[in-house]
């Protein structure tokens, strides 16, 4: 029979249809791989063709926008949102806009064409994460912007445009909905009971360990109870801290190890998925620090949002959490 499970952060609700239960071989979304491609513009010696680098890695002490870097981060080329300009904020009678202010970058993970997170040893994984958190650290001091979002699309399914690995990073002038109720539900639950709704999803997910995927001594990876999407995958800091840009570095080297144990389970397990990665972290305006936590979120594109998810705002997963979760704890890696 279907349950319907209510998410404890948000509130919302979704039905784990385990009447439609899918197995992972029976998923026949394509497989992500990853074609030569000679006109790569992210690949080393490419560089004349992206924008100039706002930050990089190099060991060599090689020039700027030249060959020799192990991590690039540049404006995107195509921007969804632009530094340059004023908010304007203005009202037409009912309705509100502002200019489309804000900051849109790409961080390329690697030089090389064909590397993915899941082949990336920890070390060159932990540069992507650092690089994340400084350019989040050098915008916010823009007062304008109001969150910061760290995302990435791997294959076309997922929204890739191009197969070279990279993460993005937009700074928006204001909060969005997503992030606003996960702040709010989490405001709820400490104010009724004076504790980080995540801190208590850790200790119960560990206690009960039916939905643990994988851990190590600083993060914890588990299907969360109440998944939107097949395989969804949520990992967390066992040290409770709402904003990512502030983890200290042994943290982000544990997410390191971890993400990529986790990525080449997903890899195993789903015949290299495409996915998206999402990092959640506080408003950077706003005093959460008791009660929001920060953590990362991953989605295999397995499955399609349709009718009725978009008419009711419930989402039907054919596989329940317990069960993805044994299929990746059970994945060689």
């Amino acid at each position: 029979m279907s349950e319907l499970r209510k998410d404890p952060v948000t509130g919302r609700w979704v039905i784990i249809s385990t009447e439609r239960r899918k197995r992972p071989g029976d998923f026949r979304l394509e497989s992500v791989e990853i074609a030569p491609d000679d006109s790569c513009p992210f690949c080393e010696g490419h560089e004349g063709m992206t924008p100039g680098e706002l930050l990089a890695w190099r060991g060599n002490g090689s020039p700027a926008n030249g060959p020799g870097w192990t991590l690039r981060v540049i404006p995107n080329q195509f921007p969804v949102l632009r530094v340059e300009g004023t908010l304007d904020r203005q009202g037409e009678g009912l309705f509100d806009k502002m200019n489309g202010i804000g900051a849109h970058e790409v961080v390329i993970e690697s030089p090389r064409h064909g590397d993915t997170l899941a082949t990336l040893d920890a070390g060159a994984v932990e540069q992507v994460l650092w690089a994340c958190r400084e350019r989040v650290q050098d915008l916010k001091r823009d007062r304008r912007f109001r969150y910061m979002i760290i995302f990435k699309n791997h294959g076309a399914a997922a929204g890739a445009s191009l197969d070279h690995s990279h993460t993005q990073l937009i700074a928006l002038p204001i909060v969005p909905r997503e992030a606003r109720d996960e702040v709010d539900g989490a405001r709820a639950h400490y104010q009724a009971k004076e504790r980080c709704v995540f801190c208590d999803i850790l200790r119960q997910e560990q206690a009960d360990r039916r939905r643990l995927i994988a851990e190590n001594a600083d993060m914890v990876a588990v299907a969360p109870y109440a998944p939107r999407f097949p395989f969804e995958t949520w990992i967390l800091p066992r040290r409770h801290q709402a904003l990512v840009e502030e983890a200290p570095r042994h943290d982000l080297a544990a997410l390191a190890r971890l993400l990529g144990d986790v990525l080449r389970r997903m890899n195993t397990a789903l015949r290299l998925p495409p996915y998206n990665l999402l990092i959640h972290s506080a408003p950077v305006v706003e005093p959460v620090g008791d009660y929001y936590h920060w953590h990362v979120e991953i989605i295999p594109t397995l499955t399609k949002v349709a009718g009725f998810e978009w008419a009711t705002g419930f989402y039907l997963n054919p596989v329940a959490p317990e069960e993805a979760a044994q299929v990746l704890r059970d994945a060689r890696v």
